[in-house]
This record gives structure tokens, C-alpha cells and sequence, in this order.
């Protein structure tokens, strides 16, 4: 397990990160964020350019002088996807005083909600985690600030039914999973949806590390003849589910990936833009370089007399980097402002989260607005595509069955 301190000296000695024990946070007007990633375990695809994108918003603020004056340190430490060095990354950096973390993952999210709400400080799980944690009431210091997997799973089934010209009625729908609690998650509102809407749902599921999956392609494509796939892969599996499909001559036009399978690097390794032409893909972030918070970071490199990081170019997983950096931010600037000499805790941040409201990032994301009740912020996403070599935006901004939602949110808060 490697630890990095990206901080206030991160603007002058770059953000490669170094290796090895880092002390506690001493200076006074230091505020500290835990993070914990994946440089080189399962998912490194995705954590070797989220948390680059993380650490670059982190050095953006603090080169603007912090947070009301306050600068911040993002302590990082790869877990490499695996529970035991999350929990022992999260006791460290609650040792180092972090006020708020970056969760990494859903087996680690879930085995490490008790401690957050315990120790009274917030953790966020964007777009992956326990779907039930959108319930602040019932999960108060667990931020999903993004869709969770039941919303992404009711958005897939809505999108399936207007590209299959507005009915499901005796569709059949696969549905292939990488089989672990983030794949399973999904499972319960798309088996609902199965019966509200009338179709077949077959689930397939990909055993780890998910390189493996010939039989799996093989069943929905000639076997069960799927009019429509959703896949919810991650890590190097998408790429993987990408070939096979095209192998046994699948339209790609016909797969909607949940968002861990949506990145140009998912596209790259499944054989390029060109070979994934037609595939669909959710999102919780804007895709492409042009939003006003990248040319900020791209400016501040230049007056370093550096050129932007190599990691913008894969803008998908970057800019959720950056995206979540932001929201742990504005959450520390409404707490300061409860606070101003800024001896905040993680109580205050996580109160300071419950005030984000309106909060786009410059076009980054629609506006969110995170409540006390909703730590989901609406489970809103975009659906892009696979087109003409590059992504090609198919949906604005939506959500989909949120009273299906609603209602597995409230029967697991009876629990």
C-alpha cells in the first residue's frame, strides 16, 4: 500500500506522488482530505487518471490561495482495489486528520460505513457504492453525489426502451455484470422493472478479474438472442466485453455500459474507436476538454512552464477527478463558513455537503443540489456513444423510474 501527499507544495514539485509515511497535518491553516485509489490494482484504468484529475483540482485551489485562505492536502493511498488496505488507508488518514474522504470502491465503501459514521466523518462513493447511502437520513455520513447503480440501472431500462421504439413488452434484455456487490448491486430494480415493464432479463455474470468471458457473449448473442445488453463491467473488463461482443458479431449499437465502462480508455483497449463504433455509455461527468475549470488547470501548468498533464486527454475519468475534488471543496467552503477559523471536523463538512446546491462546475455537471435527505443529488446522468472516432453525446441530463428508486430506497431503510 503507497501513500502520496499532494498539497499546497503540489503546484511546485508537480503530482507524481511521493512513496512512504507522511506525517500529520501541523500547519494551522491546513485542511486535510483523505483519498484513497487504484494506481495498480484491478482498476487502475480508471484510478491512474481520476485521482491525477483529483490531486490537479486540489493544486488548482490551493494556487489560488486555498479556501478562504486555508489550503488543503489531499493525502492519496493506493489500496489497489483491495478491502483490508482500504480499511487501514482510512484509519490512517483519519490518524492524519483528514476532515473528509474519497472513498474507492464498492466492497470498500460498504465495509467502511459504520466507521464513517462512527468517527462522524464524511465519505463519498460517486457513482458506485451502497445505492441505499442515497438516503442521508438513514446514512448520514455516506455521500453518493452522483447516480448510484439502481439509478443507473433504471436509466439503462429507460434508454432501452425509447432506442426499442418505446415499448419492452416481450423484449429480452441481458444484463452482464462483473460478479461482485458493485455488479449485484443493480440486480433488485432491474428484476422490478423486468415485471413493471414486461420484458425477459437474463443476468450473466463475469467472475473476477473479469478477463474471462467468451461463454458469457456466446449465450446472449446466439442463445438467449438479447434485443438490448446492459453491462455494468469495470476495470479491464469492459474492454474485454467490447471484443467478444464484436466477435460473435453483437451490434454494439444495441450495449448501454453503467459508467465504469465508459472511458476512452474502456474504448481504446477494447480495439479502438473505430472497432467500438455504435457502443453507449453513461456518464456522471461532462466528456471532452472544453469546460472552463480544465482551461483554468491547463493555465496554471503553463505558468509553471509545464504542459498539461497526459491523464486530461482521457477526459472521461479525469474529469470525474476533478468533479470530485470540487464537491469535497465546496463542502469545506460551506463548513468554513460556519467556521471561520477553521477548525472545522468532519461534522461540519458533512453538513457543509448537505448545502450544495446549484452546483455545476461551469457546465461540468447539471446543477446538484445535495439535502439532508437526498445525498444523491437527483441520480442524474448522460448517455454518450461511440461515434465517428469519438464520443458523440445521445441524451441531455436525466433520471428514470425515480418512484421505482424511491421505492427500493425506502423498503431497504425499513430494514
Amino acid at each position: 500500500m503507497r501513500q502520496f501527499s499532494i498539497g499546497a507544495l503540489a503546484v511546485l514539485i508537480g503530482l507524481t506522488g511521493v512513496v512512504g509515511a507522511v506525517s500529520p497535518a501541523a500547519a494551522q491553516n491546513e485542511i486535510v482530505i483523505g483519498l484513497q485509489c487504484d494506481r495498480t490494482g484491478a482498476t487502475q484504468i480508471v484510478g491512474t487518471v481520476l485521482c491525477p484529475g483529483f490531486h490537479d483540482y486540489i493544486a488548482l485551489i490551493n494556487s489560488k490561495g486555498g479556501v478562504d485562505g486555508h489550503q488543503l492536502k489531499a493525502l492519496e493511498i493506493d489500496h489497489e482495489y483491495k478491502v483490508p488496505p482500504a480499511v487501514e488507508s482510512y484509519e490512517r488518514h483519519k490518524k492524519d486528520g483528514a476532515v473528509t474522504m474519497a472513498i474507492y470502491g464498492t466492497p470498500h465503501i460498504y465495509a467502511l460505513a459504520a466507521k464513517l459514521t462512527e468517527d462522524r466523518i464524511p465519505g463519498t462513493s460517486p457513482g458506485f457504492g451502497s445505492a441505499a447511502a442515497a438516503d442521508g437520513q438513514r446514512y448520514p455520513y455516506i455521500f453518493p453525489i452522483a447516480a448510484t447503480y439502481w439509478s443507473q440501472g433504471a436509466a439503462a431500462v429507460d434508454f432501452v426502451k425509447k432506442q426499442l421504439n418505446g415499448t419492452l413488452k416481450g423484449k429480452k434484455i441481458a444484463y452482464i455484470f462483473f460478479d461482485n456487490p458493485a455488479g449485484r448491486e443493480p440486480i433488485e430494480v432491474l428484476e422490478d422493472l423486468a415485471t413493471k415493464e414486461g420484458f425477459q432479463l437474463r443476468t450473466f455474470a463475469v467472475p473476477p478479474p473479469g478477463v474471462e468471458m467468451g461463454a458469457q457473449v456466446l449465450d446472449i448473442a446466439q442463445r438467449f438472442k438479447a434485443d438490448f445488453v446492459i453491462a455494468h463491467l469495470f476495470g479491464g473488463a469492459p474492454s474485454v466485453s467490447i471484443k467478444e461482443l464484436k466477435r460473435v458479431g453483437y451490434p454494439l449499437r444495441k450495449v448501454v455500459s453503467f459508467v465504469w465502462g465508459s472511458a476512452e480508455a474502456n474504448i481504446e483497449a477494447g480495439g479502438g474507436f473505430a472497432a467500438a463504433e455504435g457502443y453507449y455509455a453513461m456518464q456522471f461527468a461532462g466528456v471532452g476538454t472544453d469546460y472552463p475549470v480544465l482551461n483554468e488547470i491547463r493555465e496554471m501548468y503553463k505558468k509553471q512552464g509545464k504542459p498539461a498533464p497526459k491523464e486530461m486527454a482521457s477526459t472521461v475519468f479525469y474529469n470525474r477527478g476533478v468533479l470530485i475534488a470540487a464537491l469535497h471543496v465546496e463542502a469545506i467552503r460551506h463548513a468554513l463558513k460556519a467556521k471561520p477559523d477553521g477548525k472545522i471536523i468532519g461534522a461540519d463538512v458533512k453538513a457543509g455537503f448537505e448545502k450544495i446546491s446549484n452546483f455545476t462546475l461551469g457546465g461540468l455537471v447539471p446543477p446538484l443540489k445535495i439535502t439532508p435527505a437526498d445525498h444523491e443529488g437527483g441520480g442524474l446522468v448522460q448517455i454518450w456513444q461511440v461515434k465517428g472516432g469519438k464520443f458523440e453525446k445521445a441524451t441531455d441530463w436525466y433520471a428514470a423510474y425515480t418512484d421505482v428508486v424511491a421505492k427500493h430506497i425506502k423498503k431497504a431503510a425499513s430494514k
